[in-house]
């Protein structure tokens, strides 16, 4: 039989059944596809009754509309430095606040006015980060006073206009020798005596850093630029391609120049360049995220915590035979391994060992195709210099040695990423942690990605290691330690990045503590504070994790452990909320009174 003809049949079945079949409805079964022995996917009822029913917000059209509005202008002015961008977008923030404050706000929903607290956090937030980068872009102009010839073209791209090719040759040639006057002043300074006016353009480590990712993103734009005309536009490619290949050489050198000649950024522990706010932008950034405690309160909220892990880690130790002594319970921990290609069926036990804790229980809804749709990737090893553990999201990212590695690097990855290391975390970066909030955001209160916040997103992930060893998770003290090295870890996060925004620690000692007061190894503990003041990480991004567990931790006491609510009636309206500052999730929760200028108040910590 032909295909053509089988798949008539097939659709002549579908859509041509006998009417007794219509009429016994309730017991037919889904179509099954020829071909081959493949599980389908078991999909659950789709509940488009109890979708209607979901509570809704009148601004999440707004949202999304703010959101899009604030993106469209961004790919107009294709460069973010850009200032005419800065202007455009206050301009666009200014409007929103002005009408969001105009609403009658007693006719909105809860839903609602929850969303118009956190539309007017965010928009407030950005008309402050606006402020922040025009002042650092006032700090680093003098290193790049070449950025406007480039934003200039990129903006004249994004608005279509006709480009004069002989124009632009004249322009990039134009723009290299501004590039090789700027690093001839920066080259000067360096060796300027104090007193001499060139030692004025000296730039600090932190600016020359900043200086060079602005040079990348100019760097990027540009090309971005001259890849679109050229081989299209024959006269364009004539003229330009020479000056245009000169041009980004020079930009290539002067970004590495100040990498690692200025702001000396490299491999070693003394190369990691961070760039620390200072406490009044520390407190203004946790009001941002509703946190209302200062930056020295939430460090002895850590230690608190330390604590509390340190006497459950020598518990542990007791009960594997080593006395008080926690390190060497943990050193047998960190020995324990399996054998290289086998780390990916570890994982896949791991995660369906924690869905079927979490269904037996009934913590909370686990739709089907969720737990059968998560996926898996092995993080490379040059991936894992940055990221020495798992990641997660749409599918969790897995770290164990590679051929390419050294020995060393072998031993430390095996090391950082054994079993009871692992099933202390597998949870957080699956089900029901980051992959449930991605399925699930999806699906309910979308709009809300919008307020991406690590109090929310790590800060739920968080949580379940804190409920789960509540719930008796960790069966073995093998496991017990490894779950107490994670939770101290979240501890020493809290303590050494908001200790390094306050200028009381380097980025070395912030290493040091890592290995002396959690145990980790010293090659994970660089990687760890790279990953934090070198990567793309807002400041309170190590923070959020605890924090925000401890929050979640706290409204579970108030809503579950009082009786008020089921443990899956919690977690299900939880994640259907999708993200939000904590405190605004747990407004929607109470019935406490919330007006436009409502700040955070939620003292949350015990």
């Amino acid at each position: 039989m032909s295909h053509t003809i089988l798949c008539g049949v097939l659709l002549a079945g579908l859509f041509l059944a006998p009417r007794e079949c219509c009429a016994n409805s309730q017991q037919q079964r889904p179509p099954v596809i020829p071909g081959g022995n493949l599980n389908p996917i078991h999909i659950e009822p789709i509940g488009l009754a109890e979708l209607i029913r979901e509570p809704k917000s009148e601004l999440a059209v707004a949202v999304l509309r703010w959101s899009d509005d604030a993106e469209r202008l961004a790919a107009l002015h294709p460069v973010a430095s850009s200032a005419a961008l800065r202007t455009r977008l206050a301009t666009l923030h200014g409007a929103w606040l002005i009408e969001l404050r105009g609403l009658d706000w007693n006719s909105l929903s809860r839903p609602a006015q929850v969303d118009a607290l956190a539309l007017r956090t965010w928009i407030e937030r950005r008309l402050a980060g606006l402020t922040n980068s025009a002042e650092n872009d006032l700090r680093i102009a003098p290193l790049t006073d070449f950025a406007p010839a480039i934003t200039d073209l990129a903006e004249a791209l994004a608005r279509l206009e006709p480009v004069d090719a002989r124009a632009c040759a004249e322009r990039l040639a134009e723009l290299s020798e501004s590039v090789g006057k700027c690093r001839a002043a920066v080259e000067s300074s360096l060796s300027a005596e104090a007193g001499n006016p060139a030692a004025d353009l000296r730039p600090n480590p932190f600016d020359a850093s900043r200086a060079a990712r602005r040079v990348d993103e100019l760097s990027a734009a540009l090309r971005k630029w001259f890849e679109f005309y050229d081989g299209y536009d024959p006269l364009f490619s004539w003229w330009c391609e020479a000056p245009f290949e000169q041009a980004r050489k020079d930009l290539s050198a002067y970004g590495k120049f100040l990498r690692e000649r200025v702001a000396k950024v490299g491999e070693g522990e003394d190369d990691i360049v961070g760039d620390p706010i200072g406490a009044a932008a520390l407190e203004r950034a946790l009001l941002d995220e509703w946190i209302p405690y200062t930056p020295k309160e939430l460090v002895a909220l850590a230690e608190r915590q330390f604590a509390w892990c340190e006497a459950q880690m020598r518990s542990a130790a007791q009960d594997m035979g080593c006395g008080d002594d926690w390190k060497r319970a943990l050193e047998l921990v960190k020995q324990t391994n399996v054998e290289p290609g086998a780390q990916p069926t570890l994982i896949r036990n791991q995660t369906l060992e924690a869905i079927a804790f979490l269904r037996e229980r009934d913590l909370i809804g686990v739709p089907a195709l969720a737990a059968e749709t998560w996926r898996m990737d092995m993080l490379s090893a040059e991936s894992q210099r940055m990221n020495p553990f798992f990641l997660g999201g749409e599918a969790i990212r897995v770290a164990y040695p590679t051929d390419e590695m050294t020995h060393a690097e072998k031993r430390m990855s095996m090391r950082g990423n054994n079993p009871h290391f692992a099933r202390a975390v597998v949870h957080h970066e699956v089900i029901p942690g980051h992959n449930l909030q991605g399925f699930m955001g999806e699906r309910y209160n979308s709009h809300r990605r919008v307020f991406s916040t690590p109090f929310w997103g790590e800060g739920w992930a968080l949580y379940w290691e804190l409920l789960l060893w509540d719930k008796g998770f960790a069966t073995t003290p093998q496991d017990r330690v490894g779950m107490l090295f994670w939770r101290m870890h979240r501890c020493a996060r809290i303590v050494f990045s908001l200790k390094f925004h306050l200028g009381e620690m380097q980025a070395k000692e912030c290493i040091d503590f890592l290995v002396e007061r959690v145990g980790h190894e010293r090659a994970n503990a660089a990687a760890e504070v790279r990953r934090s003041f070198a990567g793309n990480y807002g400041p309170l991004y190590q923070a959020g994790y605890l924090l925000g567990g401890l929050q979640f931790m706290a409204l579970h006491q108030e809503m579950v452990d009082s009786k008020k609510w089921t443990d899956r009636r919690f977690h299900d309206a939880v994640i259907r909320a999708n993200s939000l500052p904590v405190e605004l999730v747990r407004a929607l929760f109470t019935e406490e009174p919330l007006t436009f200028d409502t700040r955070t108040q939620w003292r949350f910590a015990k």
